[in-house]
């Protein structure tokens, strides 16, 4: 079996709960299709959320990494394009960081793009009856940090490993919190992100 690692991020911006967290609990020590999956917490933290994944990938050497975030405010899953070379924070993380117009990696690549074939993941959920959609901005907080550092240790490692990004949307609790924003249940969650990891090989 090949090893997975997905990974979540701890709740921020004053939410209680955090959907990407929850589904990777729900989904973790699981197998499917090809794939074992290990999963871990992350903290919502610039620096230290990239330095926490290194660290795992180091310690387990999966063939794939996928990494979830929430995205308020989206009414879908969103499978991420694109990691751009900037953090432009407009809440601080839960560490107190706010950066501003900051390169993630002084002279990298202005960008990387997701090694996940985010199209027919998009697809398959569709064709599934969950919403989803291919997107080209993971933001610029600590999602699009994650997903940036990932990829370019990635790059310069040289290492034969697939890597994206996932973001989901609120949790039916919190979008109560939140008048007007779409939710989507955990469950639904979790089933869309079992139907994304079986089109992998």
């Amino acid at each position: 079996m090949k090893k997975m690692l997905l990974t979540g991020f701890e709740p921020f911006g004053g939410e209680r709960i955090n959907p990407a967290v929850e589904a990777m609990n729900r989904l973790k020590g699981r197998t499917l299709g090809p794939y074992v999956i290990e999963g871990i917490e992350l903290p919502t933290v610039f620096g230290k959320s990239t330095d926490t994944l290194i660290a795992a990938m180091e310690e387990m050497g999966p063939g794939i990494v996928i990494c979830l975030g929430q995205a308020g405010g989206r009414a879908e899953i969103s499978f991420e394009r694109i990691a751009i070379n900037v953090d432009d924070a407009a809440i601080p993380d839960n560490a107190g960081n706010q950066p501003v117009d900051l390169p993630i990696v002084v002279e990298g690549p202005a960008a990387y793009w997701s090694t996940l074939p985010v199209k027919v993941m998009a697809d398959q959920l569709r064709a599934h009856g969950i919403p989803a959609s291919v997107s080209n901005t993971a933001g610029t907080f600590v999602c699009n940090h994650l997903f940036y550092g990932l990829m370019h240790h990635i790059a310069v490692s040289g290492q034969a490993i697939r890597g994206g990004f996932i973001h989901v949307p609120y949790l039916p609790e919190q979008a109560v919190r939140h008048p007007g924003a779409p939710s989507m249940a955990l469950d639904q969650i979790v089933r869309g992100l079992e139907l994304a990891i079986v089109v992998l090989t």
